[in-house]
């Protein structure tokens, strides 16, 4: 399954702004939504190693960082991602051109 993972922070405004509609439009662009807060150990153990494929020492992630991934509960594949805060039609539409890409990628 196809998943849209959320990597957030409880004492982030943007990321608790963005949790007004995020898992919404996940839902209606097909994408499963996970949302990790860096505070939940149990659920942030359980999805570390793929934000620490893309952000080994977490420096360049956005708050919030979006990723897109096939498998996420297995042998995961990172597609693409979306970083920082966005208004809900710019953060359809990049999440609409990440899709886009691998769609695009797949048909090759």
């Amino acid at each position: 399954m196809r998943s849209l993972i959320k990597f957030s922070s409880q004492d982030c405004g943007i990321c608790h702004k963005m949790s007004f509609y995020d898992q919404k439009v996940s839902e209606e662009l097909g994408l499963q939504f996970v949302d990790v807060k860096m505070q939940d150990t149990a659920t942030y153990r359980k999805y570390r190693k793929i934000l620490l494929s893309q952000y080994p020492d977490k420096t360049e992630m956005g708050w919030p960082t979006y990723l897109i991934c096939d498998f996420p509960e297995g042998e995961f594949q990172i597609l693409g991602e979306v970083k920082g805060g966005h208004p809900k039609g710019e953060f359809r539409n990049k999440l609409q051109a990440v899709l886009a890409m691998v769609e695009q990628g797949s048909l090759n």
